[in-house]
């Protein structure tokens, strides 16, 4: 198959071609940056060097390609951030009509299934909504849990407060997902025979936010670290004062009181997929070299 996975050499991208060029496909990685297309091209791939805004480059990237591994890039500068991913997803269905291209398998999040209550999920839920209307498409969207990396924002708080916090915590569940477990879902999704549109839940370990804080604290020397709850209204504050834009600040807060309530999470606990390989505690051992580093 002739592949296209978005999202250059990051987190999920990398080893899901690395899985497509050992199972023999012809991948091309889409990157906008050009210092990347030696080391996309030391993988096996081909690079496109161009913005997954730019429907005339997709329109180019895509022609001939059997299937998408679609992804939002981040872009904290965007003035409208659901407006953002509703761009992207527009650009991909736009391109994806006019190249024959009959199977995407977009990177969306748990929490997609909710039109309001999940902050930023929330440009996933329509983002889904525009690739779900395509016409003699199969789509799939990937909805993993909350990222193991993201506890590496929790490190210079460690270090200087001696906690854990944010406006989820206590015995609130994290569904935590590696970029890896993902990769293989996706590479599954992609390679399917006879694969029809669906939603596919991923997620590697399942941990409440005590426990995580209990773990990381064993594995960095510092027995007994808390995770503490703020209040929404606290961890807004402290996002406006290192300079967030508020309407940021207001979806990131939107986002964390919907796993703290538990509302993210619903759909999900309906759909419960088959747990991967990667669990919390082999990540631990990452964060914990990373504590010690810095």
């Amino acid at each position: 198959m002739k592949i296209i996975v978005t999202g250059s050499l990051g987190h999920i991208s990398k080893p899901l071609a690395q899985e497509l060029i050992a199972k023999g496909h012809d991948v091309t990685i889409i990157s906008s940056k050009a210092d990347k297309q030696h080391a996309i091209a030391t993988l096996g791939a081909k690079a496109a060097i161009g913005s997954v805004e730019d429907v005339a480059f997709l329109k180019t990237t895509f022609a001939g390609a059997d299937a998408l591994y679609g992804m939002t890039p981040p872009n904290f500068g965007a003035t409208d951030m659901i407006g953002y991913y509703r761009h992207i997803a527009n650009a991909y269905a736009e391109a994806a009509k006019s190249t024959g291209l009959r199977r995407i398998v977009y990177l969306s999040s748990y929490g997609a299934h909710l039109e309001k209550g999940n902050g930023i999920i929330r440009g996933s839920y329509y983002a889904e909504q525009i690739l779900n209307e395509l016409k003699d498409i199969t789509v799939s969207c990937l909805r993993p849990g909350y990222f193991y990396y993201n506890l590496y924002n929790f490190l210079g708080m460690i270090k200087a407060q001696g906690i854990i916090g944010a406006n989820f915590g206590g015995d609130d569940k994290l569904i935590m997902v590696s970029p890896l477990d993902i990769a293989t879902a996706a590479a599954e999704e992609l390679t399917a025979a006879n694969a029809g549109s669906n939603v596919r839940y991923i997620a590697s370990d399942e941990h409440t936010c005590n426990e995580v804080a209990r773990l990381i604290g064993e594995a960095i020397g510092k027995p007994g670290l808390q995770w503490v709850t703020f209040t929404n209204e606290q961890v807004k504050n402290n996002m406006l004062e290192h300079g967030m834009p508020p309407a940021i600040a207001d979806l990131l807060v939107e986002l964390g009181a919907g796993i703290h309530t538990g509302l993210l999470g619903e759909d999900y606990e309906k759909h419960k997929p088959t747990p991967g390989k990667v669990k919390l505690q082999e990540f631990i051992k990452a964060f914990a070299a990373a504590y010690n580093h810095n």
